[in-house]
């Protein structure tokens, strides 16, 4: 809370007031105490631009001087700015100045005398900052959702895995695997691509998820199932700033996480570290009846159990360097590590077609995994003196290796324990190396009161290789497996990118076109063999490099939205998706990738509709996705020749290879509603429901895989806070409940089995300004989270499933700390340094 007076003898004037000539645009002022009268000293005063082209771009900062002045000179000439002070022990406040330009030939000059601001302190503005200065937990606009991650209590000190889990419209599978209505998006981290995976990176270090479906043209047209850009933080609060976490749980729980920020001058330090393990037994299930002509000819029946530990260590650190108020430039650090451990443990049953037991199989495994992925970053920004004219250019070096062991013992015996074939024992080890280089350049220029026109460019290139032994060992003979494999690819896609847009009248457009040339090169190193695709091959394929898009948005009223959007993405085959590397893993139901995979196009409509109104706000999607040469799993059992192959691995004769192809043509026809309501003071509701139908046109080998079906998934968010007048313990106590279903959902051969989970956290804040928070979280309350699928084909019915986290329950402590007149050096500073 605020007043601002201009009683002109309560403050020092300026040295130049007497100057009747305005020389450089000035905003300056006072910062006065209510309840004392007197001036505060090293409060942190920041400028942003608050034009619609460049809003939220920070100008200038600096800390008030002794007598609680603060002054900004040499201000580019906008229409209107946003002043953001905060001040320890104090409420901090938002202003929005807008400048008083003169008149004749001091027209485009302005000095804004804002007077003396008045503080007050923040124990009595409790209240207030509850209802008017928190953040909602989602932020709906038409084009993308922006999902806030401190209101996410069920994944603190998790990962961002967890926090994926709670996000509407977002799916989680088994594996760790995201989806975003269906479709795999792509992952970005800071607004750039990563090769972080989602468990590599804390919960406690993301800022905000935002979720983008259907992307413009300025964004990679590799991202056909929308973007999902994760952003860390990086507090630019002048002084010192810090976070520190740290949690317990069962099983195998344990997290501790660092955040921390300096910025002094024209400097920005900024340093997260971290720390994460999980464990836990998951249990896993498949029953199969095999079939010759339609005829069951006998069953397999499968369970197990994988006893796994999980660790992750990763450390970022960066800075920014503010040359001057156009030009920053920053630097970023991203180092990471893991570990992987597990014992898994599998009973197989082979019955014949009475159901009568024939042979019995046990099959041990254990293994462990190691990788290091790091990540370099280095940002240039120029921002014009037009506002909302600037100029980025972007260097990633992403780098990692990993390497792999397991070990693999299968025994067989008849029902009265009698050997019914030699055991076997299988090694595998394994290595691989990434190189990532990524260049981009992006340029924006505001044309007319309403008009933009942006273009940019991006290089992104990828070296990979992996090598991965298989040996057998029976009776001390060594033999190497055709599983064995030597990998390499290089990748390149090289894009220009251009949008316009405009308004006219309650009317606003944005036209875009991106150009892309993308090349994979493939190589089985020990037997030559060669693969990959080339988009486009030739001049007369040019349409396969050419990306539109097209939004149109119309203003119905201050509370109405109604927008239409295209656009025209790709989704190139992944390395596992290529790889025919055969994974053994589970002995019945193998995995391979296919070289032959081509890359699939999408044609993505949309038609969105948002509502605000008292209590809450909703947005209503009718979207349509159009996937010629869609690529998708299709499942057979391996031939005589792939067993004899294998044999020596222990893999059944029926075993199921699982594989990738590309269908003819995938239509995806769905309907989303998000609905955010207040219910009260402290009671929120956050109802998510996506429906789909899927229709599927495949044929392989003369074998029709045409599907289709309905599917649909629901998510709900509950958020109770309890605040009484009275000094209590249950004072200010938080409570979240998330629960989740998705329905069955049509795959090429049968169809994927519904589930469903609920998870649960209560938080509660304390000590002096509520630095202290505790947190205790259960996911996966009912220990339901699991993913299964059912085949149903002329040669099999199995109905399975399997899981990868279990019922967890985790306890959290967070303190925040900071303090504005933190200085580097030994002497301390000028507190009239600013950034200019």
């Amino acid at each position: 809370m605020f007043s601002v007076s201009h009683a002109q003898e309560e403050r020092e004037q300026p040295s130049d007031v007497a100057v009747l000539k305005v020389n450089s645009n000035r905003i300056y002022g006072k910062l006065i105490d209510k309840n004392t009268g007197k001036p505060i000293e090293a409060a942190s005063v920041q400028l942003f631009a608050n034009d619609a082209g460049n809003k939220d771009s920070l100008i200038t900062g600096m800390l008030t001087r002794s007598n609680g002045d603060f002054s900004f000179d040499n201000l580019p000439a906008l229409k209107t700015f946003r002043l953001t002070i905060s001040a320890i022990g104090f409420s901090q406040i938002d202003q929005e100045v807008t400048p008083d330009y003169g008149k004749g030939a001091e027209q485009k000059k302005f000095r804004n005398d804002l007077g003396n601001i008045t503080l007050e302190a923040e124990v009595k503005q409790l209240g207030n900052v509850v209802v008017t200065s928190v953040k909602p937990a989602l932020e709906m606009g038409i084009d993308r959702k922006i999902f806030n991650a401190s209101k996410s209590m069920v994944a603190t000190g998790g990962t961002a895995i967890d926090l994926m889990k709670n996000i509407p419209s977002v799916s989680v599978d088994v594996d760790g695997n995201v989806t975003l209505r269906n479709s795999s998006p792509q992952i970005f981290v800071d607004g750039r691509p990563t090769i972080l995976s989602l468990d590599q990176i804390p919960a406690d270090n993301i800022e905000r998820v935002e979720l983008i479906t259907n992307p413009s043209a300025k964004f990679d047209a590799a991202s056909s199932g929308g973007i999902i850009n994760i952003v860390l933080k990086k507090n630019k609060r002048i002084g010192l700033n810090g976070l520190a976490t740290i949690g317990i749980g069962l099983p195998k729980i344990a997290n501790g996480n660092l955040n921390l920020n300096v910025r002094q001058g024209k400097f920005n330090f900024f340093l997260s570290g971290g720390y994460n393990q999980s464990g836990g037994k998951a249990r896993g299930e498949a029953q199969r009846q095999n079939k010759v002509n339609g005829v069951i000819s006998d069953y397999f029946n499968q369970e197990s159990v994988n006893d796994r530990i999980r660790r992750f260590g990763s450390l970022r650190l960066g800075a920014d360097y503010f040359l001057d108020n156009r030009n920053t430039i920053s630097i970023t650090q991203q180092l990471g590590t893991g570990r992987f451990g597990y014992d898994e443990v599998q009973d197989q049953d082979y019955l014949d077609a009475s159901l009568n037991p024939v042979y019995y199989g046990s099959r041990t495994a254990d293994g462990k995994a190691t990788f290091k992925r790091n990540g370099t970053n280095l940002n240039f920004k120029h921002n014009f003196p037009e506002a909302g004219k600037e100029l980025t250019v972007d260097v990633n070096y992403n780098y990692g290796s990993s390497t792999d062991r397991s070990d693999i013992l299968n025994a067989f015996s008849y029902p009265d324990g009698q050997v019914y074939r030699p055991s076997s024992l299988v090694n595998n080890r394994g290595s691989s190396n990434s190189d990532q280089v990524i260049f981009q350049a992006d340029y924006a220029d505001p044309i007319g009161e309403n008009g933009k026109i942006e273009i940019g460019l991006r290089s992104y290139h990828n070296l990979f290789n992996s090598r991965f032994d298989a040996f057998a060992n029976s009776n001390g003979q060594q033999q190497k497996l055709p599983l064995s494999n030597n990998y390499e690819y290089k990748e390149m896609v090289n894009a220009l990118y251009g949008t316009y847009s405009n308004k006219i009248g309650k009317f606003s457009y944005q036209a875009g076109l991106r150009a892309e040339y993308s090349k994979f090169n493939g190589l089985l190193v020990d037997s030559a063999f060669k693969f990959g695709y080339e988009y486009p091959s030739k001049l007369k394929n040019i349409w396969n490099a050419l990306f539109p898009s097209l939004f149109v948005t119309h203003e119905l009223s201050e509370k109405d939205q109604l927008q239409f959007n295209y656009s025209r993405r790709i989704r190139r085959p992944n390395f596992w998706q290529l790889n025919p590397f055969i994974d053994i893993n589970d002995p019945a139901n193998l995995r391979q990738g296919n070289p032959a995979l081509r890359p699939e196009f999408v044609n993505s409509f949309e038609l969105n509709y948002s509502h605000n109104y008292k209590s809450g706000n909703w947005l209503g999607v009718l979207y349509f996705r159009n996937n010629p040469d869609d690529i998708t799993e299709f499942s057979d059992t391996i031939t005589t020749q792939q067993y004899q192959e294998l044999e020596n691995a222990g893999v059944n004769p029926n075993a199921i290879l699982n594989t990738y192809i590309n269908a003819g043509t995938t239509n995806r026809y769905g309907a989303e509603f998000t609905v955010q309501h207040k219910i009260g003071k402290n009671f929120d509701i956050t109802p998510t429901v996506n429906m789909q139908y899927r229709t599927v046109k495949a044929r392989i080998n003369n074998l029709d895989l045409s599907n289709e079906g309905f599917n649909w998934e629901a998510k709900l968010s509950t958020n109770y806070k309890i605040e009484t007048t009275k000094s209590s313990f249950f004072n200010g106590l938080g409570f979240q409940l998330l629960g989740e279903y998705e329905s069955s959902e049509v795959i090429p051969q049968g169809k994927r089995r519904p589930q469903y989970s609920v998870d649960y956290a209560m938080r509660k804040d304390f000590l002096k300004d509520n630095k202290a928070t505790i947190t205790f979280s259960v996911n996966d309350v009912f220990n339901t989270r699991r993913w299964g699928t059912i085949y149903d084909t002329e040669t099999f019915y199995q109905e399975s499933y399997r899981r990868w986290s279990v019922r967890s329950f985790r306890i959290s402590f967070s303190y925040k700390f900071g303090k504005s007149d933190f200085s580097l050096s030994n002497k301390k500073r000028d507190n009239n340094e600013s950034m200019d």
